[in-house]
């Protein structure tokens, strides 16, 4: 998986330094802002993904099982 959560961060602090530029108005300042909640959107998926993934392995340790849910496994490709 090429994606991790800090390039997600970076995304969000791009996103803000986008929305702070000073020279946008009018229609790309409403640009900005529509792109703006949409980023967000999809960034609290991810973070609940993530959550969801994180409590489900520590879940898992908790019962001392070797395996949890095929459906939350993360398969051989995390890195």
């Amino acid at each position: 998986m090429k994606n991790k959560l800090t390039d997600l961060n970076n995304h969000l602090f791009a996103q803000l330094e986008r929305l702070n530029d000073e020279d946008l108005t009018g229609d790309e300042l409403k640009e900005e802002i529509e792109r703006s909640k949409a980023v967000t959107g999809v960034s609290k998926e991810i973070v609940s993904n993530a959550r969801l993934a994180f409590d489900a392995e520590q879940w898992k340790r908790e019962q001392g099982l070797a395996k949890g849910p095929a459906m939350l496994e993360l398969g051989d490709d995390r890195a």
